[in-house]
């Protein structure tokens, strides 16, 4: 079986990577491998294709694979809360959370991540037309390309091609410890509108066929990603050996940092007030035009599984 993150040096889809390398779907009967694929619409092209079985990727992305959510499953949270960050350059002397900052500016985000910036924004009162701000795809990020896309930002920042970035933690972390770039906002700990929290989280996805053809391996890699949540609470040098079966040395040395502030937010379960929030945001950025119910975003299913 196979499951694809659209970013692998990340700490983003972290639970799906480490639950692969600390052999909790193996305990679980699963001969699992992982892949990158990005961006995250092409992960999810493959998973209503058959040619993957999971994604490890951004929930309110589902319905770019599975229109209206027709086809496609949420099974559990990787992590709760919208989880990107706004870096804009040092030399700028934005403080957190003023979003005023970021206008006239050149922002680099990947597709369908970048909905969530555009729509804080516009929830904040800020016109990306009159107040010239330009979101677009990181300069040199070529779609379908092995790519992960925070550690490309933070060098695109370095190099000053672009002004700032809507990334990953380790994007974050890298830039800033570098001094070329300074968190301005971070949705998940309650900068920007407080609906920006339940955008979209970090999400293990699949498909209705998947569900069909073999329920009992969905119900194993949920259990998976609860098992790695309890052992990197219980040890978070586990993320650090994850990390450096993955990740490039500078990354591998802020992963359990970064990881252990995230912590918090490792609870594999899905609410109905999130599903709320995010199908408000989905309607909004025209992923969806319907109200969609709980049961038709959640397979719920398996949520005994979240506990």
């Amino acid at each position: 079986m196979k499951i694809a993150v659209p970013d692998l040096i990340s700490n983003s889809y972290f639970p799906a990577a480490a639950a692969v390398e600390l052999g909790m779907f193996k305990e679980e009967g699963l001969d699992m491998s992982l892949e990158l694929i990005f961006p995250v619409d092409r992960a999810l092209e493959m998973l209503r294709d058959g040619d993957i079985n999971f994604v490890g990727g951004s929930a309110h992305s589902t319905p770019h694979a599975f229109p209206e959510w027709r086809g496609g499953k949420l099974l559990a949270s990787l992590a709760q809360g919208m989880y990107w960050f706004l870096i804009l350059r040092t030399d700028l002397g934005a403080t957190k959370g003023d979003v005023n900052a970021i206008k006239g500016l050149r922002i680099g985000a990947a597709p369908l991540v970048d909905l969530g910036l555009k729509q804080l924004l516009f929830e904040s009162g800020i016109d990306e037309v009159r107040d010239n701000i330009r979101v677009a795809p990181v300069p040199g990020v070529v779609p379908g390309k092995v790519v992960n896309f925070g550690l490309m930002a933070a060098k695109a920042l370095e190099d000053g091609t672009i002004d700032g970035f809507w990334a990953n933690g380790m994007g974050a972390e890298v830039a800033i410890r570098r001094g070329v770039g300074t968190l301005v906002l971070d949705a998940r700990r309650g900068d920007g509108p407080p609906s920006a929290f339940n955008y979209t989280m970090p999400a293990l996805i699949t498909s209705d066929a998947m569900i069909e053809s073999d329920p009992d391996a969905c119900a194993a890699a949920v259990r998976a990603i609860v098992k790695t949540h309890k052992a990197l609470k219980d040890d978070i040098g586990l993320a650090t050996k994850v990390g450096r079966k993955l990740f490039p040395e500078e990354a591998a040395n802020l992963i359990a940092d970064i990881i252990a502030r995230d912590l918090p937010f490792y609870d594999a379960s899905i609410s109905s007030e999130f599903v709320i929030g995010m199908n408000q945001f989905q309607k909004a950025v025209g992923l969806v035009s319907e109200t969609v119910s709980y049961e038709q975003v959640v397979a719920t299913q398996f949520s005994e599984y979240w506990a």
